[in-house]
């Protein structure tokens, strides 16, 4: 049975990785592994945890994983209802086209300055949005910016690389992140000015390279482009301007809400979520059902990504399963013992990252490595308290898995959410972003690592 869970989850993973060739969503996938490993869990109870090897499979056996899953249930619950807040305020914010705000503003043609601005936008709206919501946002600008798709497909790999790499170092810009910022490994302060500075880096190395292999101007969209301009939009600027103050507000008051509250970052993200519901009910309350509906939130749940949320219940639940049963320790006593340090073994994991999806690398990450307490650390044996210390809260071991966790996945175009939905908007070829970003983006992979690495040595 032991060996059976792992065989189901590989296979499960599998399913995922070649979601797109076997034309299955990978939420169905994730949902079905996980049910299967908590099945398999709970047949062979007796035989395969550790702490209920009694020798028999009675009532007692099954109670008791009842009652871990239910534990596990407990802490994901707290990730799906932040990312389902979190998505529903950004889809808000979009429906009353406040983005629009942000974007008009850029003028520029060259390609250089175009090149920085999308970049360095990329990389600070990250952080306040999600690299996923943020790489839909700057795709649809560039084709606003940018006529062709060989001559955006560049600017776009670069979107990829700056949102993973803004949303690294903020508590709430990748999910990577918010899962150990709400599993408490990390903390917002803690992983803002821990990560920024290889962050950054991670997005200078790519953008100065390319600085001297682009010339000229970029070819702007035809006329034709703007003919729907003639339509009056649907919201007033003020309208706009309220929801997008207001739903970025709620997503940066949530680190604020937490540290003063002590409450969970969920409870922050419903308060915002809440707030901007009334506030949208009200603004809009003359107007006709047929023009309001889209404006509201009712109307923009319909439009939340929901088989994504379904895909992390199901793919944490499924990690959970292997925690369980202990397969995760036996991974984390390997890599300790062929890698050695956490350097190379978060490094490793960032790397993996762009062929296995980030999120359940983490979220075994999680399970397997102890989250340290002072306690813990003042009674550990002087050979183990080095190795301890790295993962206390806002360790080292902890604030490098986000990092390599969250950047890594941009050296394959497959390696990230910000990738695979750049490759579904803008048709991008898996062969051409390995030719023409794949490098760039471990370059500066590479350079962040070393960065956070030579900041740990200087202190």
């Amino acid at each position: 049975m032991y060996i059976l869970m792992a065989v189901v989850f590989f296979i499960g993973y599998l399913c995922i990785a070649f979601e797109h060739p076997l034309r299955i969503d990978k939420a169905a996938a994730a949902l079905l592994t996980a049910v299967l490993c908590w099945t398999v869990l709970v047949l062979g109870a007796d035989s395969i945890v550790p702490m209920l090897q009694s020798g028999s499979h009675d009532p007692a056996d099954s109670s008791a994983v009842v009652e871990s899953l239910r534990h596990h249930l407990g802490e994901i619950s707290e990730i799906l209802f932040f990312l389902l807040g979190a998505m529903t305020i950004v889809e808000l914010i979009d429906s009353h086209e406040g983005f629009k705000v942000i974007t008009d503003r850029i003028q520029t043609r060259k390609r250089v300055h175009l090149l920085w601005i999308i970049g360095i936008l990329t990389f600070f709206l990250s952080a306040a949005l999600d690299n996923l919501t943020t790489t839909i946002v700057m795709v649809s600008l560039l084709r606003k910016l940018i006529r062709g798709r060989p001559e955006r497909w560049l600017y776009v790999g670069v979107v990829v690389i700056a949102a993973n790499a803004g949303g690294a170092w903020s508590p709430i810009g990748d999910v990577t992140t918010t899962m150990l910022w709400i599993g408490g490994q990390i903390t917002a302060p803690g992983i803002i000015t821990g990560l920024f500075l290889p962050s950054l880096v991670c997005l200078l190395v790519p953008l100065f390279i390319l600085s001297f292999r682009l010339r000229g101007e970029a070819p702007r969209p035809r006329a034709r482009i703007h003919l729907g301009e003639e339509v009056p939009p649907s919201t007033t600027p003020f309208e706009r301007n309220l929801v997008l103050v207001l739903g970025l507000g709620a997503l940066l008051f949530v680190p604020i809400f937490k540290t003063v509250t002590h409450l969970p970052p969920y409870m922050g993200i419903l308060f915002g979520l809440g707030v901007l519901w009334i506030t949208t009910e009200f603004i809009h309350r003359h107007k006709n059902d047929e023009d309001k509906h889209p404006l509201s939130v009712v109307g923009v749940l319909r439009k939340v990504d929901t088989p994504s949320v379904l895909f992390f219940l199901g793919i944490l639940l499924a990690v959970a399963a292997l925690a369980t049963a202990g397969h995760l320790t036996q991974v984390a006593t390997a890599l300790r013992e062929s890698l050695g340090h956490i350097y190379p073994i978060s490094y490793s994991i960032g790397l993996l990252s762009a062929v296995v999806d980030n999120v359940p690398l983490v979220a075994g990450s999680m399970k397997m490595y102890p989250l340290v307490s002072p306690a813990m650390l003042a009674a550990a044996s002087p050979e183990e308290t080095g190795w301890l210390s790295q993962f206390v809260v806002d360790g080292n071991f902890w604030e490098m898995l986000a990092y390599c966790a969250g950047t890594g996945g941009s050296t394959l175009i497959i390696g990230s959410a910000a990738g695979v939905a750049a490759m579904g908007m803008e048709r991008i070829s898996f062969t051409w972003y390995i030719k023409r970003v794949s490098l760039l983006a471990f370059l500066g992979y590479t350079a962040g690592a070393a960065t956070y690495v030579g900041i740990l040595a200087l202190r």
